[in-house]
This record gives structure tokens, sequence and C-alpha cells, in this order.
């Protein structure tokens, strides 16, 4: 595991889905609603909860590649994403619940005087009224979607992005996620990283990314911070 984290800590970035927010089951509807509409076999949520970390397209990608097989295109995908994202939309919040600690944890770090920070390869427009939905919007003083930049997670621009923003120096960032993809724009932005053994990571131990810490609960990165 890399070094732990030291120093002082002035801002975290958190992942939304797997992180704060368990969202596979909205997410499995509007997939199988858009392939139904399609007329495709339908996916499981075991298989949707392995696919997300992405973003939506490369969720539909996914989705699309194990129900047409040869038959799938990358333009098939595009004609049916603007249909995913009206099944999403009717979705959004209807079976996602927010992880054990979520809002105890936000309101221990924003009375530490941390600042807040989403950076999630979720669509903005998903994303903005999810953290209404669940009460959060107003802990976080700044939220990146996956297509609010140029680039997504693995790519370490929406950490970059912070950093010039608030005028941070690489050790007073840490992001907080569960999947690999978080580990490796923190590891390229050169920020610390903590890894969460819960959510969507694609099947695999999250400690094989080599984040600074590991954490089973979200509880659990309080000490880590603070």
């Amino acid at each position: 595991m890399s070094e732990p984290i030291t120093g002082k800590v002035k801002a975290v970035a958190f992942d939304l889905d797997g992180t704060l927010v368990d969202s596979a089951s909205d997410l499995t509807v509007a997939v199988q609603d858009c392939l139904a509409e399609f007329g495709l076999p339908l996916c499981s949520e075991a298989q949707v909860r392995s696919w997300i970390g992405n973003g939506a397209e490369v969720l539909m990608q996914r989705a699309l590649t194990l129900s047409a097989g040869d038959a799938y295109s990358q333009a098939h995908c595009q004609k049916m994403m603007p249909r995913f994202k009206w099944h999403y939309q009717q979705n959004l919040q209807k079976h996602s619940q927010l992880y054990d600690d979520v809002l105890m944890v936000l309101k221990r770090l924003h009375e530490a005087d941390i600042r807040l920070a989403i950076v999630t390869n979720k669509p903005y427009d998903f994303t903005i009224p999810l953290l209404k939905g669940f009460g959060l919007s107003d802990y976080f003083s700044s939220v990146l979607g996956g297509d609010s930049l140029a680039e997504m997670k693995p790519h370490p621009l929406p950490l970059q992005h912070l950093l010039k923003l608030w005028d941070l120096k690489p050790n007073e960032l840490v992001m907080v996620g569960d999947s690999k993809n978080d580990i490796l724009a923190a590891k390229a932005a050169g920020v610390g990283a903590i890894g969460l053994t819960y959510g969507y990571n694609y099947g695999e131990d999250i400690s094989l990314s080599d984040p600074n810490a590991v954490c089973h609960q979200l509880r659990d990165i309080i000490p880590v911070i603070l």
C-alpha cells in the first residue's frame, strides 16, 4: 500500500455511485427498460453492478455488447443513449439509497472546515438532482460530472481542476472512492487516495490499486483525514 496520508488535508473529493449512493438498482431498471424498448435480451443487476464506473455511455456499451453480441455497433449505442437517459431520469431515485453514515461523515468534515467536492463519471444532469434528492447539495462547493470537463476519471483532469480552482497543493486534497478509476486519477494528480471496499469496483479488491488507505465503512475515513 502507498504511504499513509500525512499533513493537513484541506479538501476532499468524493466519488458518487458506489461511494455515497448505492444507485445500481435504478441504473439496472433504466438499462433493462432501454434494452426491452429495442427488443434486446435483458441483463441482470449483478451484471450492471460490475459495469458501473466509467460513465453512462460505457455502461450502455457493455450492456449492448452482452445483449446484441455480433450485432453490436457504436452507432447503435449512440442511437440508444437518449432513450437510456430518458429511462434513467424516470428512475433516478426510486430504489437508490445512501450508504451508512454518509450524512454524518459529510457533516463532520464540513464542521472541520474541509472543502468538499463531488468528482463522478456520472453525467452532470443526473448528478445534481440526485444530490438534491438526498439532501447532500449544501455540503459540496464544487460538483464535477463525467461530462463537465474534457476528460473523466481515471484521467487526473477533474482533480487537477480542483487543485487549481481552490489553490491547493496536491497533499492538501484527498480523493475518496470505491473504484480503481478513483485511485488511478488520484495517483496521476499526485493527491491522496482512500479506497472503499464496498461499491462497484468491477469485482476487484480495491487494495490492488494501491491507495494510501483502505476503509471498509465510510465513517472510517474520518480519522484518516482529520
